[in-house]
């Protein structure tokens, strides 16, 4: 489906103290672009005083820029309003007038990737972001946040406008009538011959290296962007069997007791035995499984009553239901803390050919240690 097919389509824009960028590219969507996306929504990510501005210029009931263009144009009912409006806050949840510090640019980043995270979730919005206005750190981090959360059908562009009418104070968009504004040397400029055009900038989506936690918005732009590094980086595992522990690429994390014991027992005899395992018949279970297993499980929780329970399924050998679940189960895990890209390099996986499968991880020995994590 193409963007402009969504039900929710979404104008996502940045601006400082020129709110003309919205108009500008609400004018170029709708009316230049073939086929026209018209969003059901605008978003303004902006300051204090740029919050100001768009709601003087672009939706003062009199002499709005916005109302005027949906007006003059015809266009259908476009949500945007000063709730709407998102005013960046900084770490104490102050709005904020600027952008000046480090300090003041990782909590942009930070609001930025938290509204971004939060307008991908809906599966049946598409969203155009501009990065046309605003601060370059600003546009910045609102063209790299869609870069980490971005779908297939979301768009990013910047919008273009002829010289003369470019970042002038009083032109909005290019009128139906015509209408006389001063340039520079007070040079008259009619409002009806301006020309405005998108350039679609093509942008790499990463989507698949952020965990479904942070895709949620849970974590700030800088953890989120080294999250998304780990995916690139050659594969390393240490499991720490004191501590019940797993460290994929540097990232820590816990499984329960059975799938740590059985995520233990496929890498010590895929890798360090050199045993391929293949899935047990499903009318003949396999005894030897079970026993390593059971070897295995009761090394990390030691004897105790709870164990029959857990293993009572084991007593005729390990079939391929409880293989199956266990793989699946961990796969999943995996996913959701390492996100999909990274999870490929520790998942059990099938391998082989068909009528000769076996399972593994992709991982060498050289790539995997069992010993102490520190943090």
């Amino acid at each position: 489906m193409l963007p402009h097919q969504f039900e929710r389509r979404v104008l996502i824009a940045v601006t400082g103290l020129s709110p003309q960028v919205v108009t500008e590219t609400l004018y170029g969507l709708a009316l230049r672009c073939t086929p026209s996306f018209v969003p059901t929504e605008i978003h303004l990510v902006t300051t204090i005083e740029g919050a100001h501005r768009a709601e003087l210029h672009l939706l003062h009931e009199e002499s709005g820029k916005f109302l005027a263009l949906c007006r003059e144009y015809d266009l259908p009912a476009i949500a945007f309003d000063s709730s709407t409006i998102h005013v960046i806050k900084d770490s104490y949840g102050h709005e904020m007038d600027d952008i000046r510090t480090p300090e003041e640019n990782e909590a942009a980043a930070d609001y930025i990737t938290s509204l971004l995270s939060s307008l991908t979730q809906d599966p049946k919005a598409a969203l155009h972001v501009s990065i046309a206005g605003g601060r370059k750190t600003m546009g910045y981090y609102l063209g790299y946040a869609l870069s980490l959360f971005g779908r297939e059908q979301d768009r990013l562009s910047h919008v273009l406008v002829n010289e003369g009418y470019e970042s002038h104070k009083d032109f909005f968009y290019p009128t139906l009538k015509s209408n006389v504004i001063h340039g520079r040397g007070d040079r008259p400029l009619d409002t009806s011959k301006a020309e405005i055009a998108l350039a679609q900038i093509p942008f790499i989506r990463i989507r698949d290296s952020i965990p479904e936690n942070l895709r949620s918005g849970q974590a700030g732009f800088l953890q989120t962007i080294n999250l998304a590094k780990k995916a690139e980086m050659d594969p390393e595992l240490i499991i720490d069997r004191a501590q019940k522990k797993i460290s994929a690429n540097g990232v820590v994390f816990t499984l329960k007791d059975i799938l740590f014991a059985f995520y233990c027992w496929v890498i010590e005899q895929t890798l360090n035995q050199e045993i391929l395992l293949h899935k047990p018949n499903d009318y003949e279970p396999e005894v030897q499984y079970a026993e390593q297993f059971i070897a295995q499980y009761i090394k990390l929780v030691g004897e105790n009553r709870d164990i029959d329970k857990t293993l009572d399924g084991l007593l005729k050998g390990m079939d391929s239901n409880f293989f199956s679940e266990k793989k699946s189960r961990i796969n999943q895990s995996l996913k959701q803390i390492l996100g999909k890209r990274l999870a490929e390099n520790f998942e059990i996986k099938g391998l082989g050919r068909r009528g000769d499968m076996f399972y593994a991880t992709r991982l060498k020995p050289e790539q995997v240690v069992f010993g102490l994590i520190q943090q």
